[in-house]
């Protein structure tokens, strides 16, 4: 899939090796899903839109690039996609922040909206969706339904580790979205928790069970 991109450089990888090991504490861990964020996102936003300005330096005035208006929204699927929010934020401090609340039926897997607040106007926004755990793909699929009834045009979705399972049900509901990958992993188990992954993001962020 062209849309697909697993990112495969050695800081992500190495990163995500950190993340997966069930020693690395909480505090270790949220701050490399945050970096992990942020590598991500170096890649994710080159082709950010820029429009030339005028800035004096100590030399002369010059037209040189800046990031263009209203530019980028990051929306974080709550709650492991929080995590993720920061490290974009370091790249563009002015992006705005939308929020989509989804939980998960624990005997079907099938998520259900309980939030959906995104900037306006979103129809004028690149929108990075944000989750670290891309599993059975249905809170993928329904957040991007959400923004597109909402008037997303643009979307892009990161997550750090996903399914093969994940992947082909995202692309095939959203053929339009650019995906981004830290890694592909080779399947779900009967839970339908990635495997091997790295466990429950969300309790591994917060420190919760």
């Amino acid at each position: 899939m062209n849309n697909v991109i697993e990112l495969t450089h050695p800081l992500i990888q190495h990163k995500i090796s950190r993340l997966r090991s069930k020693t690395t504490g909480t505090s270790e861990f949220r701050a490399l899903v945050e970096e992990i964020a942020m590598l991500m996102g170096y890649e994710a936003l080159k082709d950010l839109p820029l429009v030339d300005v005028e800035v004096e330096t100590p030399i002369e005035k010059c037209m040189t690039p800046v990031i263009a208006g209203k530019n980028l929204a990051v929306v974080p699927i709550l709650r492991a996609g929080l995590g993720m929010v920061n490290g974009i934020l370091n790249l563009v401090p002015t992006a705005k922040v939308g929020h989509i609340g989804l939980y998960r039926d624990e005997e079907t897997h099938e998520p259900h909206e309980y939030y959906c607040k995104l900037p306006d106007p979103i129809s004028e926004r690149l929108i990075v969706v944000t989750d670290p755990m891309l599993a059975t793909g249905g809170s993928g699929v329904a957040a991007v339904d959400f923004i597109k009834q909402h008037g997303g045009k643009k979307i892009k979705f990161m997550s750090i580790i996903a399914a093969p399972a994940g992947i082909e049900r995202l692309m095939k509901a959203h053929p339009d979205i650019q995906l981004y990958v830290g890694h592909i992993d080779h399947k779900l188990n009967e839970n339908a928790y990635i495997c091997p992954g790295l466990g429950d993001a969300g309790d591994r962020i917060f420190g919760t069970k």
